[in-house]
Parts: C-alpha cells; structure tokens; sequence
C-alpha cells in the first residue's frame, strides 16, 4: 500500500457536522459524525430524535454521507474525539449504516450513549467502545487508533492518530493547547513530539480561530473571569443568573464553586444541563457540594424559580441554558416573561460564553439581551475564553508534529485560508502539501 485517501464528508464549508474518513487500502476510518446546530434552530435542549436522517442531510444538518458508498473499501470503526454534538449529534442518525464499533473517551461515550437512547427513528446497535487518553486500540492488523490528551472546551478531550503501515494521520478537531486547565491533565506535548519524529503523514486540523492571532488564553483565566465577575460587586444583594455552555464542565465547576464563596445556593436549571453534568458527576469527574440543585423538565425549572422569587433572589445563583438566545430555552423565557422568574430594574445577567458566529444566532443573542435590558437587566457579556486553538497554538502544534501534509478543517473558507496561510509561513506550499478540501471531496496523498 503506497496512498490513503482523506474524504471530507462535513464540516469542511461550515462550522459544525464534522466527519471525515480516511482510507488505508481496502479498510476505512470514520472520524466524528456530528451536527450542525444553527440548521434545525437547534440548541443544546432541542430533540431532534423524530426526524428522518434524509430529511436532516437535505436541510445541511447532518453530514451527507452518500458519498461514502462511492468509496471501496469497509469501514472499521467510527472514532469520536469528544462530545460536542457537532462531533457526537449525528451519530443517533448514520451509524447503524455502518458495521463498526465507536470508539470514544468514557466521557463522550457516556453522551454518545445517551444520544442513542433517545433516538426514536433509527435503531443503532453499533458497539460502543471507551478508550482512554493515551490509550490504543489495535483496529486490523495494520490499523490502530490511539487517543493523545487535549483540551478543549469540554471534558475528555484528545486528537486521534490513526496509525497506518505508511505513517499516522493525525485529527486534531477540536483543541486548545491550555497548560493550566482547571480540569484534567495539560495537553500530552511530549507524546505528541514523539509522533512527529516517528512520522504524520497527515494532519487533519480544525481552523476554527486560526485567524485569532496570539494564543487562547487558559481556563484559569475564565476562571477568575467568572469568580471576578460573581464576586466582585458591592450589590451583591440583587438577583444574579448567569449562563454558559451545559457541556463546559470546567466552567461550571468554576461558578459552582465561586456560588459557594457568594453564600448561594447553585442551582442548574435545563435538561441539558442535567445530561451533561449528570454524566460528569456519574462517572466520578465532578465532585457537586450537597447544597447543590439540578432540574431538567420544565415544569420542576418553574417550581425551582418560584421558589427562588419566595426566598429570595439572593439566596441563589441560577445557572441557566440559553447563552445564544436559543427558542425555548431558560434565559429566553425568563426574558420573555413566561416564567415565575422576574427581571426587576438592577438584576444582573452574566454570559459566560461567547456568541456563536452564525447570522441566526447573532440575531437570537442580541433579541434576548434586548429583552433583558427592557426588564431593566445589566448585562455582563463574554466572560469567556475560548475553547479553540489561535494561531500561534496552530503554529506551535505544526512545528511539534511537522506533519507532510495538511488539511484544514472544521471550518468555512475564511478559516481555512487563515489556517492555510499560517501553514504557508511554516513552509508548506497550497495544492502540494497543504490542502484545501470542501465538503464531498477526496484527497489521495502518495508515499
């Protein structure tokens, strides 16, 4: 065997629906089946469980993976590097077409479990495999996948190196080289240095931020961004509710805890938070104080903030879904006035996230705060940091792998050109060693 091929399934024209394949021979690697969420108005606490994968392929929200009958060869497994839902979200709807295990982190496997549970329109039987960080798990006889620790903004995060007899191929989708996370381990810089001297063929990387120049600043710093934000205020009499990705369990660790030194009792209100923070506090990653509340259906949130309107704001800190001003989430019908929770004149609200970079999400972000400042709401915007690589965490993770070539990914064409620039500054040339792909198209790279 002298090539493999790369197909970019989703996520190349787009943010989001993320899944690419590679080809070793007759033997196939499936690498993330996610979902694009600003395609369905979706949000963390939307089902989609009813509806039909075609139907979602036409509407751009899933990857159309037709393509793959075009391609020879088997597929041997379905590898997930984390559990956002634009890496996990399409799985429920794809993967009973294929014959292979998923292999993912115990937490993503966790999510990707539940995510099968609650589909209703497929029945998917594929095995579900945990692997942990630094972790290899032998594929055929030629192919192994191995986990490299990472962080991201989420936990239980690493890039995948699909090892191959003609060098690895590395997929590193999604990362942030933070080395004072506030959860878990700093991201495996000697392994991932070693990799680069026994040979990448290939590395497949998103370029999210590629164009954000420097380097992303660490959890720790949203950390104190968060406890600053919560702590330090003279009126600290007033109602205070912030919200924030229901998967960031970092950050929600960091409120929990700063809710403690307030003298208020956390309460997470929404079901995906119950998901995502049920399932960290499960499998031993998040220790929750006793005092601590958690309500999932709407009818147990508008009991909890009747009863927080009874006590006394004060008493409480409201951790909400609804950041991007999703339909039907927390924030939004607090704002709208369809919840026993009143905005009085003076009440803060806190946005520990950042607005996601899609027209529709924009327009949703800024009708919530609208609404909210009307109420008489101050607003605390962005304390937040990302958790996607800039570009000199890009630069850095190319000079440690010095790949022989690279594709940018997880992206549309201004990220990609911003990636592909910073690579031409590392000496790669376009069309040669680095490569831009769209959505459907494959790339067979020679040895």
């Amino acid at each position: 065997m002298t090539e493999i091929g790369i197909v970019a399934v989703g996520g190349y024209n787009e943010m989001g629906r993320n899944m690419t394949a590679v080809i070793v021979g007759e033997d196939i690697i499936i690498l993330d089946m996610g979902l694009r969420l600003d395609r369905v108005q979706i949000h963390e606490d939307v089902e989609i469980d009813k509806m039909h994968s075609l139907e979602l392929i036409e509407m751009g929200a899933i990857p159309d993976d037709t393509i793959m009958k075009e391609i020879n060869g088997t597929v041997r497994a379905i590898v997930c590097t984390h559990g956002h839902l634009d890496h996990i979200g399409a799985i429920p709807k794809l993967a009973h077409r294929y014959n292979a295990p998923i292999i993912s982190t115990p937490y993503t496997t966790a999510l990707i479990k539940q995510q099968i549970e609650a589909e209703r329109k497929f029945e998917v039987c594929n095995r579900v495999i945990p692997l942990n960080a630094g972790g290899t798990y032998q594929v055929t006889e030629d192919i192994s996948i191995e986990f490299i620790n990472v962080q991201h903004s989420i936990i239980d995060c690493v890039l995948a190196a699909v090892h191959t007899p003609i060098g690895a191929v590395l997929y590193a989708c999604d990362f942030k080289l933070d080395r004072t996370p506030t959860m878990g381990k700093a991201p495996d810089f000697e392994r991932l240095k070693s990799l680069g001297k026994e040979g990448v063929v290939a590395m497949i990387v998103e370029s999210t931020n590629a164009g954000r120049s420097g380097k992303t600043p660490s959890e720790q710093i949203a950390k104190d961004m968060v406890r600053d934000v919560l702590l330090g205020t003279e009126e600290s009499d007033v109602g205070m509710i912030i919200t924030t990705f229901a998967s960031h369990i970092p950050r929600l660790k960091a409120i929990i805890e700063a809710a403690g030194e307030m003298g208020r009792i956390p309460v997470l209100l929404g079901r995906s938070m119950e998901r995502y923070v049920g399932a960290a506090k499960d499998l031993g990653y998040l220790e929750l104080p006793s005092n601590v509340e958690m309500h999932g259906q709407r009818k147990d949130v508008d009991r909890a903030l009747k009863r927080i309107i009874q006590d006394g704001k004060n008493k409480y800190l409201p951790i909400v879904t609804g950041h991007q001003g999703e339909p039907g989430s927390i924030l939004v019908r607090i704002a709208n006035g369809e919840t026993p929770y009143v905005i009085e004149p003076g009440d803060k609200v806190i946005f520990s996230a950042n607005v996601i970079p899609s027209p529709m999400t924009q327009a949703n972000r800024y009708a919530l705060e609208t609404k909210l400042k009307m109420r008489g709401a101050r607003i605390y915007d962005n304390v937040h940091v990302s958790g996607h690589a800039y570009r000199e965490d890009h630069w850095e993770l190319l000079r440690m792998v010095n790949p022989e070539h690279v594709i940018p990914a997880h992206g549309d064409m201004e990220m990609h050109g911003h990636y592909i620039e910073m690579a031409e500054d590392a000496g790669y040339v376009l069309g040669d060693t680095v490569h831009l792909l769209r959505n459907g198209e494959v790339l067979y790279i020679e040895e």
